[in-house]
């Protein structure tokens, strides 16, 4: 038992440091975006509705069983599923980052792009941390048909971009999804500051070098 309640305990506070830096360096805004992280029991902890990443509360973030029912804390924000729904596709996922970044919005809005990868391989670390980023269409703000063209799209990519919303990104940890997350969003600044210039991305083959082996 307290194994678990120090484990619990951990991700808890991690939760809230990283949901602090987000804050603080403008990755978010408001009570825009949520993190999750899994407990080695299969449960998973939330932020709730209505909170600001920036000023969490570690004692009051959403508790939710293995099998996806809230059991504690404040409740749950609407977009609980999309978590949820991550978790499902990916089993090794330990923590999703949803968030409203401007860029990445800004990507996810320009008709014309690549579907199944928005974005070019620009820098090496976007390909290692992010890789194929496809777009899931448009659904209203927690619509449940959400959850199933991001479990569609989950399946082959750990990051997928919400049309006219945001990223949702899993991790083995929530160091990695946080990190991964980040990069998305910079690589996006990247292509739009590039934007109506000649570019010079990675090639086919220095991509496919970056990537795991399957």
């Amino acid at each position: 038992m307290t194994a678990i309640l120090s484990e619990e305990t951990r991700l808890r506070d991690e939760i809230a440091d990283v949901g602090k830096s987000l804050f603080d360096r403008l990755f978010t805004f408001g009570s825009t975006g949520n993190i999750s992280a899994r407990l080695s029991s299969g449960e998973l902890l939330m932020t709730p509705t209505n909170a600001s990443l920036g000023n969490l509360d570690p004692a009051r973030l959403s508790k939710f069983s293995a099998d996806g029912v809230h059991i504690g804390g404040d409740r749950p924000t609407k977009e609980a599923f999309l978590h949820q729904c991550m978790y499902c596709a990916r089993g090794a996922a330990g923590a999703v980052v949803h968030l409203h970044s401007t860029h990445a919005v800004a990507v996810s809005i320009i008709d014309g792009l690549d579907p199944d990868d928005l974005l070019p391989p620009l820098t090496a670390y976007y390909v290692m941390r992010v890789g194929r980023l496809p777009l899931v269409p448009y659904y209203p703000p927690g619509d449940a048909a959400l959850a199933e063209a991001v479990a569609q799209q989950a399946r082959d990519s750990h990051a997928v971009l919400l049309a006219n919303h945001g990223p949702v990104v899993a991790g083995a940890s929530l160091r990695e999804a946080q990190y991964a997350t980040e990069e998305l969003e910079e690589t996006a600044k990247l292509y739009l500051m590039l934007r109506g210039e000649r570019i010079r991305p990675l090639t086919a083959d220095q991509k496919t070098a970056l990537l795991p082996r399957a």
